[in-house]
């Protein structure tokens, strides 16, 4: 399964990136945070294995007897002569070498005729497959596979159609959310450059900061959360760290060391990446808030939508004035619109996509949508706006499919829908440096690029676009891994259907359809 996407744009990657090395700075690092974790867990643990003391008895008997079968289990060893069989075994050579006379070696490899494989060579190869072009973009997948979860960090060469796995990154518990970064923290905090960074949020409480352009890293640059070692981590909500799992993360372009964070707990916190800590925790909503957005050219105002079917809009500066939609359905995703920024749009557990302009209030009310969209048979759990075409975006459903709308005046229709056998669609979203190029990913563990710029619906609504009027042929497939043999989730074998990229073609030439689609308001 993928649960989370994201696109970095061409040229903040180092065409180089470091390989890991563990120096004994790195080291020290690494013992204190696992040692900051380790006293977490033991406090757990004790939590969890506190003495009854309303049953002493039969306790101390359950202790007597697990004594008992350790002490017969243990005799086989024969541990009472274990000081006189390690006296005996001190002039014993020991290794794997141990029954080998008069061993020859060499103390330079160059100098042994047998050692034939070039080092230098060896690192310059490696150094070239692990070349980032400048005109690369990264590929950011969370995946879950037996239990298993971990970052893939993909390349793709758009030139050449060509998508490969560059590096992965190990992750402690199921991935929700992904968010790029360019703040330096952890042991680069201060570096003036823009570093290349991604924010992880799971079904933990934490938040984990890594540093992509290391290779082989064993540990994050930053964990956000409890660092209070002193303080045994409360299961209540506080206003210093989460206590249930992240939904959403939202990195501030403008104030570069700020990090949005929503919860399971119901609470969004404001961290700052140069102390690691919370500066505001904002507890507005009543349940889960599952997705949480900057504004893209305020840079102090966000907005927030929850389980408790609201959308809130306020400035970081003042969480007490808060303007508030009311809705009938759940909240999936939300997203800004980049082209009119006083609009935003929300994509609801009902099917429906609803979009707002921010300005359309009385008091802390808002007001009704501009439109409603009827997107999906199911929840619409995947929702992106081109970031480079004005009135175009793509949604995804639980019903299995990807579609593409034109909202050109605020009178959307949808373009093309296809089935591309990904399972559920949980994440979809637009290349920033390539306006037709569109990552879904679902249930199902696959990935998908799929050029759209070679759909014939798609050049027949946005012909106006230059890009688009060059372009000339059959649709093409979708760009994915060449030996990718993932299998279907187990969700989805039993209601899988085979489906081709033409077997759910829909384009916006069918204006019948177009009226089902649309409820406007």
């Amino acid at each position: 399964m993928i649960s989370a996407l994201q696109w970095i744009r061409q040229g903040v990657a180092a065409q180089h990136p470091e390989k890991y090395e563990l120096n004994e700075d790195e080291y020290d690092r690494i013992t204190q945070l696992m040692a900051d974790q380790v006293d977490g867990a033991k406090h757990d643990l004790d939590e969890a294995m506190a003495v009854d003391e309303t049953a002493p008895a039969a306790k101390a008997t359950k202790a007597a007897a697990a004594a008992a079968a350790q002490d017969d289990e243990l005799a086989v060893y024969n541990l009472d002569a274990y000081d006189a069989e390690v006296e005996a075994d001190k002039n014993k050579k020991v290794g794997i070498f141990a029954k080998i006379k008069d061993l020859a070696y060499y103390d330079q490899d160059e100098e042994d005729p047998y050692v034939t494989m070039n080092a230098p060579q060896e690192e310059n190869d490696e150094r070239e497959e692990l070349e980032i072009l400048p005109t690369d973009n990264l590929l950011l997948s969370a995946k879950t596979e037996d239990d298993i979860s971990h970052l893939e960090v993909y390349v793709f060469e758009k030139e050449q159609d060509n998508l490969y796995v560059h590096h992965d990154i190990m992750l402690p518990s199921f991935p929700l959310c992904v968010e790029w970064l360019d703040f330096h923290t952890g042991n680069k905090l201060g570096d003036t450059s823009t570093g290349n960074y991604v924010a992880i949020g799971t079904f933990d409480p934490d938040i984990e900061i890594w540093n992509l352009d290391v290779v082989d890293a064993m540990y994050p640059q930053c964990i956000l959360g409890h660092t209070d070692k002193q303080k045994k981590r409360s299961k209540k909500v506080n206003p210093n760290y989460h206590v249930d799992a992240i939904m959403d993360l939202a990195w501030n372009k403008h104030h570069r060391n700020f990090l949005l964070s929503s919860s399971a707990d119901g609470t969004i916190k404001l961290w700052d990446l140069s102390t690691g800590q919370c500066m505001q925790s904002y507890a507005h909503h009543k349940d889960k808030v599952q997705s949480v957005a900057w504004h893209p050219s305020e840079p102090t105002v966000f907005m927030s939508g929850s389980y408790d079917k609201t959308v809130c809009v306020l400035d970081a500066r003042s969480p007490g004035q808060v303007t508030r939609w009311k809705l009938d359905s759940d909240v999936e995703s939300l997203h800004w619109d980049p082209h009119v920024p006083t609009c935003f749009y929300v994509a609801l557990e009902s099917g429906y996509v609803h979009y707002y302009d921010i300005q359309n209030k009385q008091g802390e009310v808002g007001g009704k949508p501009l439109y409603v969209l009827q997107a999906h048979d199911g929840p619409v759990s995947a929702l992106d706006i081109n970031p480079l075409i004005p009135g175009c975006i793509a949604t995804g459903g639980v019903d299995k499919s990807i579609k593409i709308w034109s909202t050109t005046n605020n009178k959307p229709s949808m373009v093309t829908s296809r089935n591309f056998d990904l399972g559920k669609v949980f994440c979809a979203q637009f290349c920033p440096d390539s306006a037709f190029q569109l990552a879904v990913a679902g249930s199902n563990g696959k990935l998908h690029i799929w050029d759209v710029s070679t759909n014939a619906g798609v050049r027949a609504s946005f012909s106006h676009v230059h890009a688009l009027q060059t372009v000339q042929g059959d649709e093409k497939a979708p760009v994915t891994l060449a030996d990718n043999d993932d299998h279907a989730s187990d969700d989805d074998q039993m209601d899988e259907q085979p489906a081709a990229a033409d077997d759910d073609d829909d384009d916006s030439q069918d204006d019948d359809d177009d009226d089902d689609q649309m409820d406007e308001d």
